[in-house]
């Protein structure tokens, strides 16, 4: 069963806020034990909201499926049990401030020389090395500095994704790389030190952008729910108030969709909007004409044309929207302060139920912990 494809793996986390933890539930969802070691007072996300009467929301939905142990390895006692933990684990992923595992005795070289066999996975905001090392690197910084925030947004102003995307798709880069770790590990008997930031996770991202500037000199526009080189492509505003988004990728689309959708079939032969070019130099124009029709129609009529033409499209949704969305896929998730429906890993496995880990209370494991790696 691959839910169960990382059993007998130990994985040590010393993680806050996003990336480690979020990396680490994967591990766990992939059936690796994982042992999460909290400051006094825990993870500082434990503090992120109160959503779940009273308690975070956004930490049960990163941290599900783990062991908590509350430790302060500034005690030598802490420290030397952290040791004879990592002593015998497989992995050991972190995100502290730069340095800071390496000053409290735990860089990832050490822990390595005690444990060859362990993988050890470094996630930083800019990587080791140079001036930016030292610099804070919250989501939406790095969003800013990789570039990133300016291929998004509007076209008079660059915009930040909602969804704190340089941490988990760095972590989901992690991931990946720790179970490359382990195959090559079954392989060799050694171990890895792995290394990961969200600038470079952020810089691979756009990287296209980067060498189309670098080669020609342009620099794509930005341009919101457009694109910069097909039309129609992007949002549209109905009757009713609400907003399609719709795609016309080729020819045989664009006659469906002035026929079908548009009821004017006339339209496709126009020299404005002939062929893909010419409807690009044309856009405002097009898109005026669309939402001219569109303010004549209701949403379920537009959904009939379009489905009818098989144009892509689809709706803009508040989050709101998204609890009884036909698409949604959901699980129950165990929580310290009761049971919760949240929404289900994207991975399906066929023939296998999928279930997530329960969130733990801060230091529950402590005890049992303690007892198991006693000296």
């Amino acid at each position: 069963m691959l839910s169960k494809a990382l059993e007998g793996v130990t994985v040590v986390e010393m993680g806050q806020a996003v990336a480690a933890p979020y990396c680490a539930t994967q591990l766990a969802e992939a059936g690796a034990r994982v042992i999460k070691i909290e400051r006094p007072g825990g993870d500082f996300a434990r503090a992120y909201d109160d959503h779940l009467k009273g308690a975070s929301m956004f930490f049960s939905w990163l941290n599900r499926g783990k062991e908590s142990i509350e430790l302060d390895i500034k005690k030598p006692e802490d420290a030397a049990l952290l040791h004879r933990i990592l002593d015998t684990a497989d992995v050991f992923v972190q995100n502290l401030a730069p340095g800071a595992a390496k000053r409290a005795g735990f860089g990832s070289e050490k822990l390595r020389a005690r444990n060859p066999q362990l993988i050890t996975c470094d996630i930083s905001g800019y990587g080791e090395g140079g001036d930016y090392a030292r610099m804070r690197a919250y989501d939406m910084l790095v969003q800013a500095e990789s570039g990133l925030a300016a291929i998004s947004g509007e076209p008079d102003a660059p915009g930040r994704c909602g969804a704190s995307v340089c941490d988990l798709a760095c972590a989901t880069n992690a991931y990946a790389g720790i179970l490359k770790a382990l195959l090559a590990r079954a392989n060799t008997g050694k171990g890895a030190g792995l290394a990961l930031s969200l600038f470079d996770t952020m810089t691979d991202w756009v990287a296209v952008y980067i060498a189309a500037y670098e080669t020609s000199g342009k620099v794509m526009e930005r341009s919101g729910f457009s694109h910069g080189l097909i039309a129609p492509y992007g949002a549209f505003h109905i009757g009713d108030g609400s907003q399609v988004v719709l795609a016309v990728q080729n020819q045989r689309e664009w006659g469906r969709l002035c026929e079908t959708v548009l009821e004017k079939a006339e339209l496709s032969e126009h020299p404005d909007y002939i062929d893909n070019p010419a409807r690009n130099n044309n856009r405002n124009a097009l898109n005026a004409l669309i939402e001219q029709v569109f303010a004549t129609l209701d949403r379920e009529t537009v959904v009939t044309r379009l489905r009818q033409a098989n144009i892509a499209y689809g709706f803009i949704n508040e989050i709101a929207d998204l609890t009884n969305h036909p698409a949604l896929s959901r699980t129950d998730l165990e929580t310290e302060r009761g049971p919760i429906s949240i929404v289900a890993p994207p991975l399906k496995v066929e023939g296998e139920m999928q279930r997530v880990g329960d969130v733990p209370k801060l230091g529950a494991a402590s005890k049992s912990i303690r007892a198991e790696f006693c000296a």
